[in-house]
């Protein structure tokens, strides 16, 4: 996935963020980042080996997180 596409889709980030937190899951060999010797240049990301293992993990903790927040805005809504 390119780094555009990457910044749509995890939402309100700013730029610098975003490109730290991958250098970090990058050194963490979660991402792998392939830079093309290109003009413009073209940089893509995907997950190595590791990160594919921790697919599931996230999946489910994002849907906790989905779940949490709707409970705390229920709460909020009745109180």
């Amino acid at each position: 996935m390119r780094y555009g596409e990457l910044r749509r889709r995890v939402g309100d980030v700013t730029p610098r963020v975003l490109t730290r937190q991958l250098r970090d899951l990058e050194q963490d060999g979660i991402v792998h980042r392939q830079a093309y010797a290109e003009v413009p240049p073209r940089v893509e990301y995907s997950l190595t080996e590791a990160g594919q293992g921790l697919r599931g993990f996230v999946t489910e903790l994002n849907r906790w997180g989905r779940e949490y927040v709707g409970d705390l805005n229920r709460h909020l809504e009745q109180g």
